[in-house]
């Protein structure tokens, strides 16, 4: 298995400002020329002096792009990008072309296809279709809608093996198709701005995915979560496996239920797994080996593939007392825990081995009830009236980015506390640890959390421990390029 290459696609309004953004392109082995929504289009402006190869696409409305002209004016286009050396150009298999194909007997030729909507059924046949044609490259792109859509392409891509392809699965589900692309059989991969569902910047591919810094046997770790895009796990773990010089990658997974996922990290041999919402308690039948914390806690966050099945950790305990024990240990503590959820039921364990008192608040009486005798600890109304706690810990989502200004407790609801801990960490000061703050009382946020749980489970999976800063750094990095994403 080779190494892919890797495409940034560029478009563009002007024949002037594509020719600048094709020029400002680094870190990529190809550029794409979107001439499909350039106005005052000029191919040979848009080709010449270029310093790095290109594919030429007009790709039109009927196949997602944003040519509306006629179909001779578009054949005439590309033709002319042919006559004019483009490296590639992209026809599109639905289209009309089989005369140019065989008048250049496939060469310089990718022939694509494009589903928006769905993985088709029939696509190892429409793949068999698209090689007989005799193009060089064949281009399927479809919208995975599960992991075992993604699992698809992966047997496609293996079955082609040798054949020039490249395999691409949009949407948020067929990110590892991108970031993974030679175990696809992928001979590229495409990045850019956004220009398709799912499409990952050339930037991150080449700075958080290390694209560049990797083999096609690297590897592979990964986050599975519903959703799972703004999870700041990558750009921990990459900087870790970066700083340790292994050659591995870690990748956002997203499933529709623990079966789906399971079905999708086994095809791809993934080494080790970080679990959020909502896997956490899904996963469980699903883990051969559990140490006795995660048995308790009812919930696994971590999975190491080991010779006999996967084994399964909780670190969100010990990564959640751990500031907790900088700040003198919460023996003898009044601990009231906002919700009941998987984060809940390890917050409310890792408390009681420390000796705390354990309350649990929560809207849902059943579940709260269910994460007290968990631990022999009581039930509590909800919000917890003022004074009744010295340490209120948050594991609801409320109050996360960009719902920054919800709280999950009135303010009136923080007088006469101690200590407030809010475990979400985006964004870093929330509502709730700002009103905590002003009633007077210590405050945590959720990034030592991450950090800590997350420095753990890259000790178990690669054997040596990370810096905590190194991780909180790459972390804090990217919360200040949502934030300003974001706008805020």
């Amino acid at each position: 298995m080779t190494n892919a290459q890797l495409c940034a696609t560029v478009t563009a309004n002007t024949t002037a400002e594509l020719r600048a953004r094709r020029d400002a392109v680094v870190d990529a082995d190809l550029v794409e020329l979107r001439l499909d929504s350039v106005r005052d289009l000029d191919v040979e402006g848009a080709l010449a002096g270029r310093r790095t190869p290109v594919v030429v696409t007009c790709r039109p409305t009927w196949e997602g792009g944003g040519f509306v002209g006629s179909e001779e004016e578009r054949r005439r286009i590309l033709t002319r990008a042919l006559a004019l050396g483009a490296e590639w150009v992209d026809l599109e298999w639905s289209g009309d072309f089989g005369s140019l194909i065989a008048e250049r007997s496939g060469r310089n030729i990718v022939l694509s296809m494009h589903d928006f909507n769905e993985t088709p059924a029939d696509l190892d046949d429409r793949c068999q279709a698209m090689r007989a044609t005799g193009a060089a490259v064949v281009k399927i792109a479809v919208m995975s809608r599960t992991g075992r859509d993604v699992v698809r392409l992966l047997e496609l891509g293996r079955a082609q093996r040798g054949a020039s392809s490249v395999f691409v699965g949009m949407g948020p589900v067929g990110v590892p198709t991108r970031v993974l692309p030679a175990q696809f059989g992928s001979r590229w991969t495409y990045a850019g701005d956004g220009v398709a569902p799912g499409q990952v910047s050339v930037a991150d591919l080449v700075h958080r995915y290390r694209f560049a810094r990797t083999s096609s046997s690297a590897t592979v770790y990964g986050v599975a979560g519903k959703p799972i895009g703004h999870s700041l796990s990558p750009h921990m773990h990459n900087a870790g496996l970066d700083a340790a010089g292994l050659d591995a990658v870690y990748v956002p997974f997203e499933a529709t239920d623990a079966d789906d996922l399971m079905a999708l990290i086994t095809a791809l041999n993934v080494a080790g797994l970080s679990v959020t919402a909502p896997f956490k308690e899904q996963l469980l039948p699903h883990v051969a080996q559990l140490d006795d914390i995660t048995r308790q806690v009812g919930a696994v966050n971590t999975l190491r593939r080991d010779a006999d099945g996967w084994s399964g950790r909780n670190t969100d305990v010990p990564g959640f007392l751990a500031p907790l024990e900088a700040d003198g240990g919460v023996a003898g503590l009044r601990a009231t825990v906002l919700g009941a959820g998987g984060s809940a039921r390890a917050v409310a364990v890792g408390l009681a081995t420390q000796g705390a008192e354990v309350t649990v608040s929560a809207r849902r009486g059943e579940r709260a009830t269910a994460v007290a005798e968990l631990v022999k600890g009581q039930v509590g109304i909800f919000p917890p009236p003022p004074g009744s706690w010295d340490l209120l810990v948050n594991t609801t989502p409320t109050g996360t980015a960009p719902q920054v200004s919800d709280s999950p407790v009135p303010a009136e609801a923080l007088r006469g506390g101690r200590t407030v801990y809010d475990l979400v960490y985006n964004p870093r000061r929330t509502r709730l640890l700002l009103d905590a703050a002003g009633a007077g009382c210590h405050t945590i946020g959720g990034l030592d959390m991450l950090v800590a749980q997350a420095v753990r489970q890259f000790e178990w999976w690669c054997g040596s421990r990370p810096s905590s800063e190194l991780f909180k750094t790459a972390a804090l990095a990217a919360l200040g390029a949502q934030v300003e994403e974001q706008g805020a």
